[in-house]
């Protein structure tokens, strides 16, 4: 099976095997993969084989990443096998129609997809460069790190060349405007430009308008509450000055109440002694009575001022 031929598994029943030549598992299963293609015939069954290194491409297409590997295909449906290569397996897993239990690969994973032939390419193109890279070093003998230098440059040049080739594609498809119609679109950039430009003044200015006002409603609100601040401070202060002249007003009162009994007070004092001064009988004075005397008077007058 070749990169070639492989559309014939899209009509009747096959069974594929990937394997390689350098493979220790692929040589233990050819016996039993050359019985199993004898017997295709009886089974009604085509049986084929693909050499991943000489057909790399099939193998992308398939997506083969273990060998060997094995794949069933009916009227174009893919289904994988991953039974052992014998076979007694084999011919059981076609005569009691065992593929039937396996999902079929379909969407992007089937080998007739867009993805796979995609895949296939990349794949043909690693297996040249890698053939390529093999002539290099094995048939002309030159060193592997020239042949990785030529592949880098190889790359680079590719990689440009290709970048030219799109420019210039996409100078033949892109179609200038007309001189009037590329200036009239200037213009209307421009304007465009000048309409957003004036947009975004008119909102900092409504920005700067509500700040303001903000700023603004702040200050009456901090002046009211300083006026109710001063309000209240008055009206303390009058309280207080009310208070005191409340409480003057009682001290007054008091002192007016308590005067005229201190008065009284003295004034019995100053009887008391001299009724009894009358009633004591006269004895002889002395210079120290007559001191003692004058002390008690200047007490009692200092006391009946203090009254008063």
């Amino acid at each position: 099976m070749t990169a070639s031929n492989w559309t014939l598994v899209m009509q009747g029943e096959w069974m594929l095997k990937f394997y390689a030549p350098w493979c220790p598992s692929c040589q233990q299963t050819d016996s039993e993969w050359e019985t199993f293609a004898k017997n295709g015939e009886i089974l009604q069954i085509s049986v084929g084989k693909v050499d991943v290194i000489q057909e790399p491409g099939l193998s992308g297409r398939f997506f083969v990443t273990t060998l060997p590997a094995f794949f069933h295909a009916k009227d174009g449906i893919f289904r994988r096998y991953r039974g052992p290569g014998i076979f007694e397996d084999l011919q059981n897993y076609i005569l009691e129609k065992k593929w039937q239990s396996v999902e079929p690969l379909t969407g992007w994973k089937s080998p007739a997809s867009l993805t796979m032939s995609g895949m296939a390419g990349l794949f043909s193109i690693s297996g040249k460069i890698w053939h390529l890279h093999n002539y290099f070093t094995v048939t002309l003998g030159v060193p592997a790190w020239c042949s990785y230098v030529f592949f880098v440059i190889a790359t680079l040049v590719f990689g440009l060349f290709m970048g030219l080739v799109l420019v210039v594609i996409s100078e033949c498809i892109y179609v200038p405007l007309p001189r009037h119609l590329s200036e009239r679109s200037g213009q209307n950039l421009r304007s465009e430009e000048a309409h957003r430009a004036e947009q975004l003044q008119d909102a900092e200015e409504e920005k700067d308008d509500s700040n303001e006002e903000e700023n603004k409603d702040s200050l009456v609100d901090e002046e009211e509450e300083k006026e109710d601040l001063g309000d209240e401070d008055e009206v303390e202060d009058e309280e207080e000055e009310d208070n005191a002249a409340a409480g003057v007003e009682e001290e007054r009162s008091d002192t007016n109440d308590q005067g005229p009994l201190r008065k009284g007070s003295r004034a019995q004092k100053e009887i008391e002694p001299e009724e009894t001064e009358d009633d004591v009988p006269e004895q002889p004075c002395s210079a120290d009575t007559e001191v003692v005397e004058d002390s008690l008077r200047q007490r009692k007058s200092q006391h009946a001022d203090k009254g008063l």
